[in-house]
């Protein structure tokens, strides 16, 4: 780790005199001001000035966009010559209303897909599993290898990254895989990442993701990694996950320290399987949320970078600058959306893209206004790909790289959410890395001191939250714009169309591919994740791998700490 960075009193003449002028006029016009702080706990004081930055320290803290230590971004031209990946995470109904629906936001401007799986999808069941009523309400139902092919229809595979929301086992990349090896797309052509890749995050703050024990989630992880890094380079198979710490409760400056923490770990466990860090970091890649503290969740970015250089040159011993570089996606927080006054979440979506943006992140989804009450309407979802475009094209936030760096506030409190970080850092390593405080409870009693801590702001006035504890208006709730659940004729039909599949398919090819997963999840010098691949493409639904997977390697039971 750095040493810590003091401010430099530099030799200004008339900067003191000027200074104590101003303090005293500033007092007098607010005595007794009540002392403020952001979220992370860092004291925010009125005014900052050359005092609070040592200039002369530029290339050690700041440096160039696309030079160690990467503060300032990790490419030469950052958005002016690589624009941002515009997602938007859409999961609706049937996988024909996926693939419309992602159709028409290609044609408004995304760049990227995502594909958010159904509920039923996230917690390892096919549609024939649950009660309808809980089919395609918060995503798509996608079980087979055919359900993939419609999500797909038209989208050319190796022109167009995608991301999946797709946890421990991995199936619907198993199942994109089989499309593709189906249409002649060479796994080496595809780009796109496993974005809920992060067992860790799951156990610790997203229950409903965590389907396997830690153990089994560890060893399909790995596997993972692995096969991915040998059979289609330019996917990122893990993306460490620090939105679910900061929407458990997590400040800032912890989700950056316990996300920075929980890649440590995923990397130790690589070396630990023979691998070298140079041949898997650069495919490390990060997904963060955006909260409305604006200048705070600039500084947690921009020392995020600074750290990750630091963890993976000094500690890894990475010789590749390439793994050096943290590249992350962010999405704008859904925790700070209201139900009251929902369209006010539009101001606050645009704020907090600002802030990305700024960050020097690598590609956004903004939520929708709507995004609070239901998946998202087609209105709201096309408001927030319209918010990039406007910022952007008309804002021209792209103009400009770090276009705050040398601020003596930002400088200042990039250098404060640094030593946060590092702190944080220190506190898992001290608990024996991230499995071990995640075994322990450690990390959970963190996010809930901190919820808690945040709530009570929230409820004490301290902090407003408009509409809520302040400038409330009456309002009719019913009048709230919501999507209609998907038809229930529609979801007898999507469970008939698996009944179909499973009829249609050869029940050979089944048990084989069945057999082979079992031996693979029961045998460490075979890969898991490959036997997941092949079993897809033979015709094992999403639910059956999940559930032999389950049953050999342990049913998730995740830790809830009082």
């Amino acid at each position: 780790m750095t040493a810590k960075r003091e401010p430099v009193q530099l030799p200004l003449p008339g900067l003191d005199r000027a200074r104590a002028e101003w303090r005293q006029a500033y007092e007098s016009q607010v005595p007794g001001e009540d002392a403020r702080s952001n979220r992370s706990g860092i004291p925010i004081k009125p005014i900052y000035g050359p005092d609070d930055w040592d200039g002369t320290a530029y290339m050690d803290g700041l440096g160039y966009p696309g030079q160690a230590p990467f503060t300032r971004g990790i490419h030469p031209s950052m958005h002016r010559g690589r624009p941002w990946s515009q997602r938007q995470l859409i999961g609706l109904a049937t996988p024909e209303d996926y693939n419309t629906r992602m159709r028409g936001l290609l044609d408004a401007g995304v760049t990227a897909l995502s594909l958010i799986p159904c509920n039923s999808v996230y917690r390892g069941f096919d549609v024939d599993e649950v009660d309808i009523e809980l089919l395609g309400t918060c995503g798509t139902t996608v079980n087979t290898v055919e359900d993939m092919e419609i999500c797909l229809d038209q989208i050319p595979l190796d022109q167009v990254s995608v991301a999946l929301n797709d946890p421990s086992p991995f199936t619907l990349l198993a199942l994109m895989m089989a499309v593709a090896k189906r249409r002649g797309t060479p796994w080496k052509s595809l780009t796109g990442t496993s974005n809920q890749s992060d067992y860790l995050s799951h156990f610790i703050a997203n229950h409903m993701f965590f389907r396997l024990a830690l153990p089994g989630a560890k060893r399909v992880l790995m596997d993972h990694i692995m096969f991915m890094n040998r059979e289609a380079p330019r996917w990122n198979p893990i993306s460490v996950v620090g939105q679910h710490m900061q929407q458990g409760g997590a400040t800032p400056a912890e989700a950056m320290g316990l996300t920075l923490s929980t890649a440590i770990q995923y990397a130790n466990d690589l070396v630990e399987r023979g691998l070298s860090p140079d041949d898997f970091l650069h495919r490390f890649s990060f997904f963060f949320d955006i909260s409305i503290s604006f200048f705070e969740e600039i500084a947690k970015f921009r020392a995020g970078r600074r750290v990750w250089t630091s963890i993976a040159r000094d500690r890894f011993g990475a010789k590749d600058p390439k793994t050096w570089r943290f590249r992350f996606h962010a999405q704008t927080s859904g925790v700070d959306l209201t139900r009251q006054q929902p369209l006010n979440n539009i101001a606050r979506t645009a704020v907090q893209a600002i802030a990305g943006i700024f960050g020097g992140l690598q590609s956004m989804h903004t939520d929708a206004w709507d995004e609070v009450l239901s998946t998202p309407s087609d209105e709201a979802a096309r408001i927030a790909v319209a918010t990039q475009n406007i910022l952007r094209e008309e804002a021209h936030l792209d103009d400009v790289i770090d276009p705050l760096g040398g601020s003596y506030y930002v400088e200042r409190l990039t250098d404060q959410m640094e030593e946060e970080i590092r702190a944080v850092i220190d506190k898992i390593d001290a608990a024996g890395g991230m499995y071990a405080a995640a075994e322990a409870g450690v990390v959970q009693s963190m996010l809930g001191d901190s919820a808690m801590a945040f709530q009570d702001r929230v409820d004490s006035g301290e902090q407003t939250i408009v509409g809520v504890n302040k400038y409330v208006v009456a309002e009719d709730a019913s009048h709230r714009p919501t999507l209609e659940r998907p038809p229930e004729d529609v979801m007898n039909a999507q469970i008939a169309r698996l009944g179909r599949f499973k009829a249609e398919r050869s029940s050979d090819a089944v048990s084989k591919a069945s057999d082979a997963l079992v031996r693979a999840a029961n045998h460490a010098e075979e890969n898991v994740f490959g036997a997941i691949v092949d079993a897809a493409d033979a015709g094992v639904t999403h639910g059956e791998i999940c559930t032999i997977l389950r049953r050999e390697l342990g049913f998730g039971q995740p830790l809830v700490v009082a």
